[in-house]
């Protein structure tokens, strides 16, 4: 099948069948879901939704987290991965948020990446879903699934290169909402260790399926 083909199967399924995607983490403006972003890197967005009610309701906005301390800010996330890394993050991204870009979140992705613990992959995710930029952002699951289905090359090893393979085939007004058809698609059914290949709507065009030999798996 060619790679044009697959990419149209995805987008047709895709488009008809979740068209408006959106995230699992929870969030009110932009300043939060910076804030659960950071906080989402190596973990579940089950248990950010978790711990960011009690962190926004003590600092609600970039002003009170950029003057809190660490060790305050590690108490409201201390159940999370890398809670001491991301204690810091916190405030050193606050602080650079309400000193250099007015407490508002920046558009440019170049911008995001400013501020400590906001990487591409963090700032795309902004710039997708708050400003409906054609970013692509990839994850684990995006990784994952872009190459089980044969949308990447195996040739593509980093997060970079598959970005780069995703957004070269899928139109601009479809990459914010390819982002999370992936995500979403990997933590549901293309999980990492036993993918729901019975339950995949997607195997008609899905190399993974193929090159297994799964075809049977249906009958």
């Amino acid at each position: 099948m060619q790679k044009k083909e697959r990419f149209r199967l995805f987008l047709d399924y895709f488009t008809t069948h979740f068209p408006e995607p959106e995230t699992e983490l929870n969030y009110r403006n932009p300043y939060e879901l910076l804030v659960a972003v950071i906080l989402s890197a190596q973990c579940t967005d089950k248990r950010i939704n978790q711990v960011t009610p009690k962190l926004f309701e003590r600092f609600p906005e970039p002003e009170s987290l950029a003057v809190a301390s660490v060790e305050e800010v590690f108490g409201y996330i201390r159940s999370v991965s890398y809670p001491n890394n991301k204690a810091r993050h916190l405030v050193g991204m606050a602080k650079v948020l309400t000193t250099e870009f007015g407490s508002e979140v920046p558009a440019k992705v170049d911008d995001l990446q400013k501020m400590p613990g906001v990487g591409r992959k963090t700032a795309h995710v902004i710039a997708s879903l708050i400003f409906n930029q054609p970013t692509m952002a990839v994850d684990t699951h995006v990784f994952r699934v872009s190459h089980r289905l044969g949308l990447v090359p195996k040739t593509a090893t980093t997060p970079l290169a598959v970005e780069i393979a995703l957004v070269k085939y899928i139109p601009n007004q479809y990459v914010p909402k390819a982002h999370h058809w992936l995500i979403l698609h990997g933590r549901y059914v293309c999980i990492a260790r036993s993918p729901k290949c019975p339950e995949c709507a997607l195997t008609h065009f899905c190399q993974y399926y193929s090159e297994l030999g799964l075809r049977g798996l249906k009958d």
